[in-house]
């Protein structure tokens, strides 16, 4: 049995969440909690919320054990982005994409 917890169109790239989910993947769910507590990657804060609501679906909507709980699977994959332009010299503009990102996290009692 497994349960998932998703985020998405979050404001930060999917290059910098894959820095944070690439820490936490493969462990238990508290120990994953408490690096993430003390990481200061911008990603950080919002893969601990994720996290915290993966735990509380397994607990709440599947009965499972929150101490046994492991990280089974952590993917980000690329939102929408949004296109600005950015004034130059001479008349010419450049694009500025601000990027965001989906967060996916799978976990499962082991």
């Amino acid at each position: 049995m497994e349960t998932r917890a998703q985020l998405k169109n979050c404001g930060i790239t999917p290059r910098k969440m894959r820095l944070v989910a690439d820490l936490m993947r493969g462990k238990t769910v508290d120990l994953a909690l408490a690096e993430l507590s003390f990481t200061r990657k911008a990603g950080a804060p919002e893969m601990h919320k994720l996290l915290l609501s993966a735990r509380a679906n397994a607990v709440n909507n599947h009965s499972m054990d929150g101490k046994r709980l492991v990280i089974k699977a952590v993917f980000v994959d690329e939102g929408v982005t949004m296109k600005r332009v950015l004034p130059r010299a001479r008349g010419r503009a450049d694009r500025i994409n601000k990027r965001s990102s989906h967060a996916t996290i799978v976990v499962a009692e082991a």
